[in-house]
């Protein structure tokens, strides 16, 4: 997960700027979801994410990179990545811990499963509760293209504490767009410490959706 540490010199600026970050995604996330048509919402998406790496000061990108920085490399819409799932009870409720730097460990509790999703994009993929105040929904997954096309470590599908969530549809059933599918920040960086896709959350067919391998740093 993302630490607040792009300048510790300064913990006012660097806080402020992280809340802001935030509160930009959460508003762009918002926008997505309001969008009728949801080509509309990733080209929003899209570059609302390429304006912020390059512009603002939280950006995952080291200041160096950001003046030649022109956009994420992603991979071309693709309707059919787009789905709705519903959730059943996880099979194995055991908690996973992972380191989180300067954070401390970060406690993930596996507390559901997909339901309806395409073997190729993982069948039964595990969501997990992030611990910590007030929690959050999130959902790493590894694929075929994970350190070939894609970064090695895994990309994320809902990190709902960062307001990365796509809603449900009028019948409870989640909606995943794998066109949206993002890179963690400590792929450009060791600067960031994130949580990484356990080795369960594989999705056996190469799913060529969302950000593609990381820009250099």
């Amino acid at each position: 997960m993302p630490a607040a540490g792009a300048n510790p010199a300064d913990p006012l600026r660097d806080h402020t700027t992280l809340w802001d970050w935030r509160r930009r995604i959460a508003g762009l996330y918002a926008e997505v979801r309001a969008l009728e048509h949801p080509r509309l919402g990733w080209q929003l998406w899209r570059e609302t994410r390429d304006r912020l790496f390059r512009e603002h000061p939280q950006s995952p990108l080291a200041p160096a990179r950001r003046a030649a920085f022109e956009h994420l490399p992603l991979f071309d819409y693709d309707p059919s990545l787009r789905c709705t799932v519903a959730l059943v009870p996880a099979a194995d409720g055991e908690p996973v811990t992972m380191s989180g730097g300067g954070d401390g460990a970060i406690r993930m509790l596996p507390f559901a499963q997909t339901a309806g999703l395409e073997p190729r994009l993982g069948g039964e993929l595990t969501l997990y509760w992030l611990g910590g105040y007030g929690g959050g929904v999130f959902l790493p997954f590894r694929d075929a293209t994970s350190g070939r096309e894609t970064y090695g470590g895994g990309r994320y599908l809902l990190d709902t504490i960062k307001s990365a969530d796509l809603g449900t549809t009028a019948d409870g059933r989640v909606i995943l767009d794998f066109n949206f599918a993002y890179n963690p920040s400590c792929a450009y960086s060791d600067r960031w410490t994130c949580p990484l896709a356990p080795p369960d959350n594989l999705s056996p067919g190469a799913v060529r959706g969302g950000e593609r391998l990381a820009v250099d740093s």
